[in-house]
């Protein structure tokens, strides 16, 4: 009896130690006391429900419910300015691919409590960082493949029929103007990191003009990705946050010291051409030029700006991360990374 007693002390103590190594580890400021809290307005749900009901009550309804998101949507995401609401709503209702893409909307997301969370999670550290940041409206929509992530007047709108699993029928079915490198990330794990990423992009960090080369815009995306690091969920894959599978970000890290020698050999940091720079910043299936047989990973200078941003990041440990979004000074961040990754 002795010895359990003991075994359950040594166990608890152990526990502790474990509990406290790992608050000690963890560079996640606390976040608890933050009152945010994220709802998704079914939009989607509420929409369907009025089929079969009075036209001209449903467009009263949904107007001063939803006010500039159901204007846009009327009018931009599913039907134009050229038609009334009721005639665009009458349209849609009797449409039978509406209905087939709504019903298989919800049986992939009868909620989104999971999505939710991952964003109530994220939105609380981003009001640590930026108090004064606004919270825009959360509405999610079908809308035909037409939006995944449109932002308006106080609303970030969420198109679930976008991220509906990457091997569903529907992205087979549209593959012509929706290539399967794209559709692989229409799945219900990318809401969160896409919507911060939105937000981040609309609300918090205005891309500067003036400099225009290559290495300003891999900077400034990869100051991006670097902030996604710091706000989203602490258990996100780095894949997931940049877009690529497993293998693509297998392959990135792999071959990064040779992608870096890439664009010193050809002069490609200071090119100002977007025609000629876009390939390294763009989503594609590969980046042309780099690897064999069209193995290597897409946007492959917002990728290196990433790592040249977190390698700044540990050389200068006092630099706040508010310090990092506001400094536009891509030239200083490079030097100061002493980024030399070394080649195979």
């Amino acid at each position: 009896m002795m010895y359990n007693v003991k075994a359950k002390q040594i166990y608890l103590i152990f526990l502790f130690a474990l509990a406290f190594i790992s608050c000690k580890d963890s560079k996640r400021p606390d976040v608890s006391q933050i009152n945010v809290e994220i709802k998704i307005q079914r939009f989607d749900k509420e929409l369907f429900a009025m089929k079969g009901k009075d036209v001209v009550q449903t467009n009263s309804l949904l107007s001063a419910k939803y006010g500039l998101f159901y204007d846009d949507y009327i009018k931009k995401m599913v039907g134009s300015p050229d038609y009334s609401n009721g005639e665009v709503l009458s349209t849609l209702f009797k449409d039978q691919a509406y209905t087939d893409l709504t019903k298989e909307v919800d049986s992939v997301y009868p909620n989104l409590k999971i999505q939710e969370a991952g964003l109530t999670k994220t939105f609380k550290y981003i009001k640590y960082y930026y108090p004064k940041a606004r919270l825009p409206r959360f509405v999610s929509f079908v809308s035909g493949f037409a939006y995944q992530m449109p932002v308006g007047d106080q609303y970030l709108g969420i198109g679930l029929d976008m991220f509906l699993g990457k091997d569903s029928k529907f992205y087979k079915a549209i593959v012509q103007s929706v290539p399967l490198y794209l559709s692989r990330r229409f799945s219900p794990e990318y809401i969160v990191p896409r919507v911060a990423e939105t937000y981040a992009h609309e609300e918090l960090f205005q891309e500067p003009d003036e400099d225009r080369s290559l290495l300003a815009k891999m900077i400034f995306q990869g100051k991006i990705l670097y902030f996604l690091d710091q706000v989203l969920p602490e258990n996100m894959a780095d894949s997931v946050k940049i877009g690529y599978s497993a293998e693509q970000l297998k392959w990135a890290q792999n071959f990064e010291g040779d992608i870096w020698a890439y664009f010193l050999e050809n002069n490609f940091l200071y090119e100002t051409d977007y025609q000629k720079i876009q390939v390294f910043l763009s989503e594609g299936p590969f980046t042309p030029g780099l690897g064999e047989n069209r193995d290597s990973a897409p946007k492959l200078g917002v990728y290196t700006g990433w790592q040249i941003v977190k390698k700044y990041m540990q050389e200068n440990p006092k630099t706040t991360l508010q310090q990092l979004m506001a400094d536009n000074d891509a030239q200083k961040i490079l030097n100061q990374s002493k980024y030399k990754p070394k080649q195979k």
